[in-house]
């Protein structure tokens, strides 16, 4: 079979395979691109390139030629890590068509990217997370431009709290009564305190009949009593 005929028969199998993705460029010579996406990493991220390749007229002999035609969220450095796994891929399979292989080690390589940006990722968070302890436990080396910043930021509170303090006395002071008026005051007390024990007095009631009935009472003197002996008082008095 000559290589004309097993480029006619790749781009048909190419074509089959990667229906969303195939696209011809042109026939003569044969180009065309196919993009390949990563399986989706976390947040739904992908990474995503559309390779380009060009038959070489004694293509699968002698290896075709390839590109990277588009990205989508690869760095620079896995660019060239892909170039380099294409030319090392074309040249194990020298003698055998080789898109379908190529194609699939970029596949599996933007796979391992994507595992890569997860796991990088996860290595910043936890770092994140370690710093933000540190700084807890040792809290923050002090350099002249943090004092400078924590200085200004004190002072600033530190007015606020004077005037904050300065305007309660000065609404206590509005509120306090003049030594006048508390002696004013404490005099128109007495006034009243005097005033109602005279108003109190003015309106007491005596009953003199309480008074007469003590002078009818008639208390009676052991002395008086006929049959009364000192000696009988004393004896009940021993018993």
């Amino acid at each position: 079979m000559g290589c004309v005929e097993e480029q006619r028969n790749e781009l048909e199998a190419l074509e089959s395979i990667y229906p969303d993705s195939f696209t011809v460029l042109s026939e003569n010579p044969p180009s065309f691109t196919i993009t390949v996406t990563s399986e989706a990493g976390e947040n739904d991220e992908t990474v995503q390139t559309t390779l380009k390749f060009t038959y070489s007229e004694k293509y699968p002999d002698k290896a075709p030629l390839y590109e990277i035609f588009a990205q989508l969220n690869l760095e620079d450095n896995d660019v060239a890590d892909i170039l380099k796994l294409l030319a090392l891929q074309a040249e194990e399979n020298l003698g055998m068509v080789m898109i379908f292989t190529l194609v699939t080690a970029v596949q599996e390589k933007l796979n391992e990217i994507v595992d890569q940006i997860k796991t990088r990722r996860e290595e910043e968070t936890e770092k994140e997370a370690e710093e933000a302890e540190k700084q807890l436990f040792h809290g923050t080396p002090v350099t002249i431009e943090n004092f400078l910043n924590w200085k200004a930021k004190f002072d600033a509170e530190l007015l606020e709290i004077k005037k904050k303090r300065m305007k309660e006395e000065e609404q206590a002071g509005k509120n306090k009564l003049s030594g006048r008026q508390l002696f004013e005051t404490d005099h128109n007390l007495d006034t009243s305190d005097i005033q109602f024990l005279e108003d109190a007095g003015n309106n007491m009631e005596v009953d003199e009949s309480l008074f007469q009935e003590m002078d009818d009472l008639e208390l009676e003197d052991d002395d008086d009593d006929p049959d009364y002996n000192p000696a009988d008082r004393e004896s009940d008095l021993t018993d």
